[in-house]
């Protein structure tokens, strides 16, 4: 491949970098959303977000079924799938907080490696739980989504650049979702409450304000926002396993490092970079090296970048400094 084909393929490199960007942004904020009531790492996040990418592939696979469509139109079939991910994702991070992280709460842990710990045996239980499910259900671990036309008819755009539908879909709903989220954390009522309970829990029960349920509020909101991009993600990329939230979870949470956990422009900031910096490096990494390293090692700049800048901007691209309530 000569230096004038790698200038060619670029535009198409960062579009994708945007749409695998855009994905990690979905993730990292409900990332955000919990670290920033919480003060926690709900590593949990990433099976949530699996979970809906199944619910999805579960809509996709009954009502789309095109022997006998329940719903032939792709679009309100994806809408639907949408709209039940985001319920069933949103319920099971609600119980997930029940369950696992408020009984911590409740006996006052100090130790922060407590539900730290805690939320990774839980991501290790919704694994196996999936697993068990895809077995009875399907016989298979690797489920397919079904692909349709009208999905993936594609546009060309300047510089020789094509888009598929879905990738516009992608855009269109990850702008959607942080305008709206914005918009709730620092318009409405309830916004006003989570940034309360963020702010000094204690204080915010004194003013009538019930920290748990705006705790469960928030856990709901955030895996509602992690099932729908698990059902764009499946969308995307057409196959989800038991594991398929763990690599972009943890990128997702690299995100929100990097944007500034607790910053919610910050985490779809950051999943963009990311995104960019993983894509670029996978397409031209192998060039650079002469083949020595493949497309493979990709990975590393996503973990190698949070590395920096932990080291050198710990606080993150939009986050502040902040000193510790004693």
């Amino acid at each position: 491949m000569t230096v004038a084909d790698l200038f060619a393929i670029l535009p198409q490199t960062l579009l994708e970098g945007l749409l695998l960007g855009f994905v990690y942004a979905m993730v990292a904020l409900g990332y955000t959303m919990v670290y920033g009531v919480l003060g926690l790492i709900n590593f949990a996040h990433s099976e949530v977000f699996m979970i809906g990418a199944v619910i999805g592939l579960e809509v996709f696979r009954f009502w789309g079924n095109p022997e006998s469509p329940v719903i032939a139109n792709p679009f309100l079939l994806l809408l639907v799938a949408l709209i039940f991910a985001a319920v069933g994702s949103g319920i099971m991070a609600v119980l997930v907080e029940r369950f696992a992280y408020r009984p911590l709460r409740k006996r006052g842990s100090k130790n922060i490696l407590v539900p730290m710990i805690t939320a990774i045996g839980v991501s290790f239980l919704l694994q196996d739980l999936t697993r068990i499910y895809a077995a009875l259900r399907h016989n298979e671990f690797n489920m397919q989504y079904r692909t349709y036309d009208a999905l993936n008819q594609t546009f060309e755009l300047p510089f020789q650049t094509i888009i598929q539908v879905k990738g516009i879909i992608i855009i269109v709903v990850s702008i959607l979702m942080l305008i709206g989220l914005t918009y709730l954390v620092n318009r409405t009522k309830l916004g006003k409450a989570i940034r309360a309970v963020s702010q000094d829990m204690q204080t915010a029960s004194l003013m009538g304000i019930n920290p748990d349920v705006i705790i469960s509020r928030t856990f709901l909101i955030g895996g509602s926002l992690g099932g729908v991009a698990g059902v764009l993600f499946g969308l995307l990329y057409t196959n989800v396993t038991p594991y398929s939230g763990v690599l972009p979870g943890l990128k997702a949470f690299t995100s929100a490092v990097l944007g500034g956990i607790g910053n919610i422009p910050g985490a779809m900031v950051g999943g963009l970079i990311l995104g960019q910096l993983e894509t670029l490096s996978g397409t031209y990494l192998p060039f650079l090296t002469n083949g020595n390293f493949g497309t493979e090692y990709k990975d590393v700049f996503a973990f190698l970048t949070l590395v920096l800048l932990l080291l050198f901007r710990p606080q993150g691209i939009f986050g502040q400094n902040v000193s510790e309530k004693v």
